[in-house]
């Protein structure tokens, strides 16, 4: 039947086709063979529709050509070693081959190998004793409850990506964003979890914290020029101070959290209630200092960072610094949410060694460019940084 549907169903002349001999047709789909016999085209006369033994009668429109002969089957095969390349490899190595390549190996590619082999015997090792460990699956089960380090040093690494474009000038907004994200996560979140175990209650609330007081500026630039990005300023006023103080800087305010997260007690035993309305109160004062510092700066200030006079309103009557100031007291509330008074001083002290530094440099310039005007200033306002104390 199948034989048939398939002369059926292709172009054909109108003429009887007869099955003669003994010859085998090979199917391969079916892996069978059909006794059959040889297909073998005779062309009649139409007359009337008869039945002729070994033979199919199709009426249909006269033509002139016939069709190729049916090909059912692939003769051939190719030989197993040229379809397996690892054949035609294995078959072309020989000991000469590989003597000649031992010996054009010097000691800096016998070294370098030696350390990618010992690397990835050590990684598979690692990576097996891991995957048998059951405390590996339970904490991977809690990976929303305990803090997980592969996420934490995932997050770094995209932070040092895009810092490294932020130097070139070449981040997008996003990777800013991830850049300073990345930082507030290895100050506010990843010390707690790993002396605690997990995370609750002040570590998330001064992450969001973080990121609302670090980005006052850029909300003022939106107010002022309806877009977020920086306009172009006098470069006199970009006070750097060398490399190694800014570096050392930013490794004194890790430190400092760090021994915050390891002097305070476990997160569930702080107390809560009334007991941290103080707490509450010191956030909303560094919000607020910081929001007013930048909103008066932008006022009397071209392009936001460039000033046009001696600043002497809102936050500026108590201190000389306020936005300084403002980062001293937000770095010290972090420290006071988690009961380290220890840590607080440190990260003060930091904080103090720099912005001296930074303000210094900034004092000057200001009296060179407003002369007696920013010196009867500093008459007036003769604290920097803490009001009544520095």
């Amino acid at each position: 039947m199948e034989l048939q549907s398939v002369i059926i169903h292709s172009k054909t002349t109108p003429s009887c086709v007869g099955l003669t001999g003994n010859s085998k047709l090979s199917l391969r789909h079916f892996n069978k063979h059909l006794q059959l016999h040889p297909i073998t085209p005779t062309r009649h006369t139409y007359q009337t529709p008869k039945l002729i033994r070994t033979s199919v009668f199709f009426p249909r429109p006269t033509r002139t050509h016939f069709p190729p002969p049916l090909r059912c089957s692939y003769s051939g095969a190719a030989s197993p070693e040229s379809q397996n390349p690892i054949a035609r490899t294995l078959k072309s190595l020989s000991l000469d081959s590989l003597k000649a390549s031992l010996s054009q190996l010097t000691p800096f590619d016998v070294v370098k190998w030696s350390a990618v082999l010992s690397v990835t015997i050590a990684a598979a090792k690692w990576t097996v004793n891991g995957l048998f460990n059951p405390f590996f699956w339970m904490y991977f089960s809690w990976t929303w409850l305990f803090w997980p380090w592969i996420l934490a040093v995932a997050v770094a690494v995209y932070g040092l990506y895009c810092f490294r474009k932020h130097l070139r000038g070449e981040a997008s907004m996003f990777e800013q964003l991830a850049l300073v994200t990345s930082a507030f996560t290895w100050l506010t979140l990843v010390p707690p979890a790993h002396f605690n175990g997990f995370l609750e209650g002040w570590p998330f609330v001064f992450f969001l914290v973080y990121h609302y007081f670090f980005f006052f500026n850029v909300s003022v630039r939106k107010r002022l020029y309806g877009d977020y990005y920086a306009r172009p300023h006098d470069p006199k006023w970009d006070i750097n101070l060398p490399r190694w103080k800014g570096l050392l800087f930013c490794v004194g305010v890790m430190v400092g959290h760090w021994l915050a997260a390891f002097e305070g007690p476990e997160l569930h035993r702080i107390p809560g209630g009334l007991s941290n309305v103080a707490i509450w109160v010191m956030i909303l004062v560094t919000l607020l200092m910081q929001y007013n510092s930048t909103l008066y700066l932008a006022n009397y200030s071209e392009k936001v960072v460039v000033p046009t006079a001696v600043v002497q309103f809102g936050p500026y009557r108590w201190v000389r610094h306020p936005i300084y100031a403002s980062t001293m007291l937000l770095f010290a509330t972090y420290c006071a949410s988690l009961r380290a008074p220890l840590a607080s001083l440190f990260v003060v002290a930091v904080c103090l060694w720099y912005y001296e530094r930074k303000a210094k440099v900034e004092e000057a310039l200001m009296v060179e460019t407003f002369g007696d005007g920013y010196v009867e200033y500093a008459s007036k306002v003769r604290y920097k940084f803490i009001p009544f104390v520095y």
